[in-house]
């Protein structure tokens, strides 16, 4: 059986992220920024045979999925790839985080919001699922910083990668063999 490969995508940059607004479950639109990285990504994506492309149900993420794509595949949208849910933070300014990564395990919790283990089994769990799909070989999945982080948690160490940070536009490559996800590289020029 032939090693198989997810591409894992962060949306381009929206108006919440020049905002420094904390978004979440809630939404806003691409900036022409973000539109022109999405873009770039569907440049780097013409060369990759993708037999599949899934997306969070935010728009962020459905309009980045869509200029990637250009019509050449359809895809499906997914609420399990959404953002971590931030409760009653959805909207405020993002200075209202906690500032270290361990913090944000249960903060978000008495305001509604969920856990970032909740976020990172959510996360395990789909793109298992959808990698164990016998014909689903070369993956496009677009979704979220904190999704994405979350995620790479759960399969290792995340220090080293967040200390490069995790840009819009971020191409997370990982290969899947006998069920399990390997990180390959993090590609950050878009």
């Amino acid at each position: 059986m032939m090693m198989k490969t997810l591409y894992l995508v962060r949306h381009g940059e929206t108006l919440f992220n020049i905002q420094n607004k904390i978004q979440g479950w809630c939404d806003s639109p691409l900036t022409e920024n973000g539109v022109a990285q999405a873009k770039k990504l569907g440049d780097f994506f013409k060369n990759i045979s993708l037999d599949h492309a899934y997306s969070s149900t935010s728009e962020r993420c459905c309009d980045t999925t869509e200029l990637i794509l250009q019509n050449r595949l359809g895809y499906q949208r997914v609420k399990a790839l959404k953002e971590q849910n931030y409760g009653v933070f959805e909207g405020e300014p993002e200075y209202l985080s906690p500032k270290a990564p361990k913090d944000f395990e249960t903060f978000f919790l008495p305001y509604g919001g969920e856990s970032s283990n909740e976020v990172g089994q959510r996360m395990l769990k789909c793109l298992t699922k959808i990698m164990a799909k016998p014909d689903n070989n070369q993956v496009l999945a677009v979704s979220h910083s904190g999704a994405c982080f979350n995620f790479l948690r759960m399969l290792q160490d995340p220090t080293e990668e967040l200390a490069k940070g995790f840009p819009n536009g971020a191409i997370f490559v990982y290969h899947f063999d006998q069920g399990k996800f390997q990180l390959a590289k993090v590609i950050r020029e878009f």
